[in-house]
């Protein structure tokens, strides 16, 4: 029977997996960033793969975020809960928060986004990115949990691994933009086109490279990797919550993204 659910996060969600097999799945985008833990949480049957490895040796621009994507859909997953740390370009969105994002902005470079790059040509529209269904269980969960949340905000890719200089993130700010990461594009896109609810769960770290007029100073690796650590037990309790609160069937139109997408005629 497939697991209709995936996770991708860091290797602390392995914690949450409860009878964990490892699965190999061959993808013609190449290897996955790890294996993929197949396994239960809650009594529902989950996978659950480490983006940057189990060690965290690959960088944001070397993701092999098609592989990743190919792999749990050859599994059966059709919901998709993706966390990520993300720095705050607003002053309301603070560190140590959960965001829900509802939008993207790809400022990436260089990453190959779409599954149908040889012989077909689909134009997919990502007007809506994040599942609508997916977003409001997950409120209800952090509603549940007490946590502090934004029940939207966008997000803002870029390419990393280095952090935005001063003058990016005031460009990013003046947007309008509320968060800031390196990993969401184009692993929420792919994931639209293989038609998988995908649920983004930012949690934030830091305010980017600090606040004008304040005494917030601009980010660091190690700030961020401190206060992602102490955070993170939010981010896995919200998905152990979630879980057991998701539909066996789905009620969103993520599964029906690529209707009248492809135009090329056989």
């Amino acid at each position: 029977m497939p697991t209709k659910i995936g996770i991708i996060g860091g290797s602390g969600f392995y914690s949450l997996v409860e009878e964990a097999a490892n699965e190999s799945v061959i993808s013609e985008y190449g290897d996955p960033s790890d294996a993929l833990a197949m396994g239960k949480m809650k009594g529902k049957d989950v996978v659950f793969l480490p983006r940057h490895g189990t060690m965290h040796t690959i960088p944001p621009h070397k993701v092999p975020y098609r592989a990743n994507i190919d792999s749990m859909s050859k599994l059966g997953v059709e919901r998709l809960i993706a966390t990520n740390a993300v720095g705050s370009l607003k002053e309301e969105y603070k560190p140590g928060e959960l965001v829900l994002f509802d939008q993207f902005f790809n400022a990436t470079h260089g990453r190959i986004d779409t599954f149908y790059d040889k012989d077909v040509v689909a134009h997919m529209s990502p007007a809506e990115p994040y599942c609508p269904e997916l977003r409001e269980i997950a409120a209800k969960a952090l509603d549940r949990l007490g946590y502090a949340y934004h029940k939207a905000g966008t997000v803002v890719v870029i390419n990393g691994p280095r952090f935005s200089t001063k003058s990016e993130s005031r460009f990013f700010a003046r947007q309008g933009f509320e968060t800031i990461n390196m990993t969401q594009y184009p692993e929420v896109a792919l994931a639209r086109e293989k038609g998988i609810c995908y649920l983004g769960v930012g949690l934030v770290t830091d305010y980017d490279v600090g606040l004008e007029g304040t005494s917030i100073k601009p980010v660091t690796a190690d700030q961020v990797m401190k206060t992602f650590a102490e955070n993170v037990e939010k981010a896995k309790a919200l998905v152990s919550e979630l879980v057991p609160m998701i539909p066996e069937q789905r009620s969103c139109g993520c599964a029906k993204a690529m209707d009248g997408a492809v135009q090329t005629r056989k």
